[in-house]
C-alpha cells in the first residue's frame, strides 16, 4: 500500500516518546549486531566493482531533499523518434555475502521501515548511505539497465549488465522540476518519456494513488499538517522505475525463474463501497470510468481529493510475491494496480527482495546461470516480504494515527465532516474529509453515509483517538 509520506520537523518529548513506543512494541532497532558492521566496514573499505565501464554516462540521481541511500541514477537520448533509457540501480550484492552477517541481518528485517521521524535501515549505513550509494561524483558499482523505447514508448530491446558508473549530480525534486522547466535537454527527455508511459498506463487500466507528502511541523503548543503535492517529476520518475520492474517480469516470466510482485484486481464489492464514499465525500465519478482514470485526474491540492484518495487505499490490497516455476499460474502473476506482470528491482539499498530479482534478471540477460545464493535464497522469501511488509504497515498506520491525535488534540468537542467506511455492532470506521483521517466513531449510519461528527477524545498516552455523531 502506497505511503502517507509524512515526516516530521520536530517533535515534543511525549510524541518522541509515543514514536519510540510503536518501534519498541514493533521489535525494531537501529542498531545492527557487531558482525554485521565489521563486514559492512571490510567491504566499504575495498568495494568490488565490475569490469564494464559506464562512467562515461552523465547520470544523475533524483530524490527527496536530504536522501543518502540513493538505488537509481537515470539517463535517458533521443534514438531516432524513440528513446535509450539507462537506468542504474546500485550493486547491494557486491556488499553482500551470502549467507554472511550482513545478509542474515537483512533476512531478518525485510526493508527499511520508515516512520515519521526516521527510519530503521534495512543495511548497515556504512554500505546503504556510503559505499553502495550512488552518490554524486563517486564511482560506484551498478546493474545497469538499458531500455530502448519506440515514439510510443513501449520498450522494444532491453539489456541489463554490471558496470561501474559515476553520478554527476544529486537532484532532489524541486530542482529537477526547475531544471525541466528551464529547458533541460536530457530532463525534458525524462517528461516526454513519462508522459508516454502515463498514457500506457492508463490504456493498461493501470492507477495509481500518488499521495501527497505530509509534513508535520509544532508550532507553539500544536502541531499541524502542511501538505506537499507531488511534482510532475516525481510522476515521471516514478514511471522509469515502473517501467524497469515490468521489463524485470518479463525477463525472468520468459525464463520461468525468479520472483514477481503481485495484486489480485480489487473485489467488485469494494469497487462498489468505494464509489459510495467517493459519492458521499461530493465528487463525480463518471459510470463505466476505471478507478485508475478517476484517480489519476483528481486535483491533489483539494481536500476532498486526499480524503477519496485515503479511501482508495482498498483497492490496492492484497499484494503479495509469487516465486516462478514450470507450475506457475500465469493467470495469477498480475500486478492490477500496474496492469502488468511487475517485480521490485530498483531499490535494493531499501528492499531485499530486489537484491535477488537483479541477479537473476542479469543473468537471464546475458545467458548465464542464475546464481546458486539468488536461486537458493527465493526460499522463503515472499514470506519474509509479506512478514516485514505488515511490520512497516503496521508502524505507518500507527505513526500516522499518534501523530494525527497530536494534531487534533486541541480540538476535542469540534466538530468535522466525514464519511462512514464501515459498520460494526460497537460502531464504525469513519474518514474525515479534512483532515483526511480514519477513526472509530460511535454511530449507527451506515456505509457511505456523509455525517457529522464531534471528536471526543484524542489522547496520546493512551493512542486513542474517538468520535462520535454530532
Amino acid at each position: 500500500m502506497p505511503a502517507r509520506h509524512q515526516r516530521l520537523t520536530d517533535t515534543t518529548d511525549e510524541l518522541a516518546a509515543a514514536l519510540a513506543a510503536i518501534r519498541a512494541d514493533l521489535g525494531l532497532d537501529e542498531a545492527f549486531p557487531p558482525e554485521a558492521i565489521a563486514e559492512a566496514e571490510a567491504f566499504a573499505a575495498a568495494p568490488a566493482l565490475p569490469d564494464a565501464d559506464q562512467t562515461g554516462v552523465e547520470f544523475v540521481t533524483i530524490d527527496p531533499d536530504g536522501s543518502t541511500d540513493l538505488d537509481q541514477a537515470l539517463h535517458i537520448e533521443r534514438e531516432g523518434e524513440g528513446f535509450v533509457v539507462r537506468y542504474a540501480i546500485a550493486d547491494v550484492p557486491a556488499f553482500v555475502e551470502p549467507g554472511g552477517a550482513i545478509d542474515t541481518e537483512a533476512r531478518r528485517r525485510g526493508q527499511t521501515m520508515y516512520a515519521p521521524d526516521g527510519r530503521v535501515p534495512l543495511h548497515p549505513p556504512v554500505v546503504s548511505e556510503g559505499a553502495a550509494s550512488l552518490l554524486e561524483g563517486q564511482e560506484r558499482g551498478a546493474y545497469v539497465w538499458t531500455m530502448r523505447l519506440d515514439a510510443r514508448g513501449d520498450v522494444v530491446d532491453t539489456a541489463l549488465e554490471r558496470a561501474r558508473v559515476r553520478s554527476r549530480e544529486q537532484l532532489t525534486y524541486v530542482e529537477a522540476q526547475e531544471r525541466i522547466d528551464g529547458g533541460d535537454a536530457m530532463l525534458g527527455l525524462l517528461r516526454a518519456v513519462g508522459e508516454l508511459r502515463i498514457a500506457l498506463e492508463e490504456a493498461r487500466e493501470g492507477a495509481s494513488l500518488d499521495m501527497p507528502e505530509e509534513e508535520i511541523a509544532h508550532e507553539g503548543e500544536r502541531y499541524v499538517i502542511e501538505r506537499r503535492v507531488l511534482l510532475p517529476v516525481e510522476r515521471w520518475n516514478a514511471q522509469i522505475s515502473l517501467m524497469t520492474g515490468m521489463e524485470a517480469a518479463t525477463m525472468m516470466l520468459r525464463a520461468k525463474r525468479g520472483i514477481l510482485r503481485t495484486m489480485p484486481q480489487p473485489p467488485a464489492g469494494d469497487v462498489a463501497d468505494f464509489r459510495r464514499e467517493v459519492e458521499a465525500i461530493g465528487e463525480v465519478w463518471a459510470e463505466g470510468e476505471h478507478y485508475g482514470a478517476f484517480l489519476r485526474r483528481l486535483d491533489r491540492a483539494q481536500p476532498t481529493t486526499l480524503a477519496i484518495l485515503q479511501a482508495a487505499r482498498r483497492l490496492f490490497r492484497g499484494a503479495s510475491y509469487e516465486v516462478l516455476g514450470d507450475g506457475s499460474d500465469a493467470s495469477q502473476l498480475e500486478q492490477a494496480a500496474i496492469g502488468a506482470p511487475y517485480a521490485h528491482t530498483t531499490a535494493p539499498l531499501r528492499r531485499l527482495v530486489d537484491r535477488y530479482v537483479l541477479a537473476h534478471c542479469e543473468a537471464i540477460a546475458n545467458g548465464r546461470q542464475i546464481p546458486q545464493w539468488a536461486s537458493d535464497g527465493l526460499e522463503g522469501l515472499p514470506e519474509i516480504m509479506r512478514s516485514s511488509g505488515q511490520v512497516a504497515g503496521t508502524l505507518e498506520r500507527e505513526s500516522i494515527d499518534v501523530v494525527e491525535i497530536a494534531v487534533l488534540r486541541d480540538r476535542v468537542g469540534d466538530a468535522f465532516d466525514a464519511v462512514v467506511v464501515d459498520a460494526r455492532k460497537d460502531g464504525a470506521t469513519i474518514q474525515l474529509i479534512d483532515p483526511p483521517t480514519e477513526a472509530s466513531c460511535a454511530t449507527d449510519a451506515q456505509p457511505g453515509e456523509r455525517i457529522t461528527v464531534r471528536l471526543v477524545e484524542a489522547d496520546l498516552a493512551s493512542r486513542r483517538l474517538r468520535f462520535a455523531q454530532s
